[in-house]
């Protein structure tokens, strides 16, 4: 066995091509999409290489066939936090432990000359929604879009390697079905207040979606320290990115005085659309995805983001977002149940609202940490602490993805 770089048109497809031996006998795999993929390394569309960021992929070959790969790269933002951590992901292997260790010692070296002290992953080179964490249980069904996939036998090889759980990151799943009294007392708090409001946003243009987006955002995470605050260019990024695949039905703003003070952003699950397009959106894979989103019956929605304005934590917003979603989404017959995306397993006050729900633990994924620098001892994530005077007050508004 021998691991060569990525750095040809042959190393490049048979990168993108492994996936197909790992999986061949997986009823339940559905493949990422290609151009997914290629975005995280391409320079001129991950802005992580324009801000500093390395990357660069290997392949593990048994004579000539590819039995292996991964990518391994520094997110210059992240890696600038003690003890400095690059990252690998993209992780696929034949159940071989020899096979898994040649590739893990490829990435260990590579972030020990880049002077990193510890190696996370599998995660992304690029943002927490998509391509983040090893499928640790419930193997029974089709994954979520954008969500990692992986064979059983993953786990025991980063385990056994030395990797050690750095945060567990748990799906939720539950039927569309009357939200729990604890909820309806609370969305009651503010029922009586005319200057309070909730809708969808059907009949938004996308700039008003856009700005109503940056409005909630940067009051509910930029008035936390490590967060910066959001650009309308971002915001309009973000719009522009959900535009092909939104329904305005499921996507839900509150409003206090006419001004966004919380969202409850969802999707169509994309995965029962994707699956027909055998992980290529090119112009035929097109077509087959329009004709079944358009046309065929839509079961699931995924909740993407949840938010609050900080000034207004705690005053029952949330609540009445769920309670509105009840009201609204049911009678539409679109959607039967919902897939709450991961939650770091270190926000606990999240995960409470979320149980509150009597929703069913989906997945949970794990993310790892292995300490390149011996002489560091190993941590876990953080917990996300509540404050001591007023746990009310604490945010439970986290972007779901943590």
């Amino acid at each position: 066995m021998h691991v060569v770089e990525v750095n040809d048109k042959k190393t490049e497809q048979d990168f993108y091509n492994l996936p197909r031996l790992i999986y061949k006998n997986d009823p339940n795999y559905i493949p990422h999409l290609i151009q997914d993929i290629k975005k995280v390394f391409d320079p001129t569309k991950n802005k992580l290489f324009r801000q500093g960021g390395k990357c660069t992929r290997f392949i593990l070959y048994r004579e000539q066939e590819a039995i292996g790969r991964v990518a391994v790269f520094i997110n210059q933002k992240t890696a600038k936090v003690k003890p400095h951590a690059g990252g690998m992901g993209f992780f696929e292997c034949i159940d071989n432990k020899d096979a898994a260790y040649m590739l893990f010692d490829t990435c260990k070296d590579w972030l020990k000359n880049e002077g990193m002290q510890a190696m996370d992953g599998p995660i992304n080179f690029g943002e927490k929604d998509r391509f983040w964490g090893l499928l640790a249980e419930k193997f029974t069904d089709p994954s979520s879009y954008g969500m990692n996939y992986n064979p059983p036998y993953y786990k025991e090889l980063f385990e056994s390697y030395g990797f050690q759980i750095y945060y567990k990151q748990l799906m939720y799943w539950r039927d569309l079905k009357p939200a729990q009294d604890v909820f309806v007392k609370k969305a009651g708090m503010l029922a009586t207040d005319p200057k309070f409001s909730v809708t969808h946003a059907a009949g938004w243009s996308m700039e008003q979606l856009a700005q109503y987006f940056l409005e909630v955002y940067n009051a509910a995470w930029a008035v936390h320290e490590g967060f910066a605050a959001m650009r309308i260019e971002q915001a309009r990024n973000v719009v522009k990115a959900l535009k092909p695949i939104l329904d305005r039905d499921i996507v839900m703003f509150a409003f206090y005085e006419d001004k966004p003070i919380g969202f409850y952003i969802n999707i169509p699950e994309l995965n029962e659309f994707f699956k027909h397009v055998e992980g290529n959106l090119n112009w035929w894979g097109k077509i087959k995805f329009l004709y079944h989103f358009k046309f065929k019956q839509r079961k699931t929605m995924v909740g993407i983001v949840f938010g609050v304005s900080k000034a207004f934590q705690g005053r029952g917003v949330e609540s009445a977002l769920i309670k509105y979603a009840e009201k609204h989404i049911l009678p539409l017959k679109r959607y039967n149940q919902t897939i709450i995306t991961w939650i770091g397993d270190f926000n606990p006050r999240m995960l409470k609202v979320i149980e509150n729900l009597e929703t069913e633990l989906y997945r949970t994924l794990h993310t790892y940490r292995f300490m390149l620098d011996e002489n560091i001892p190993f941590e876990r994530y953080p917990i996300i602490n509540v404050q001591k005077d007023n746990p009310e007050k604490q945010s439970n508004t986290d972007e779901l993805q943590g």
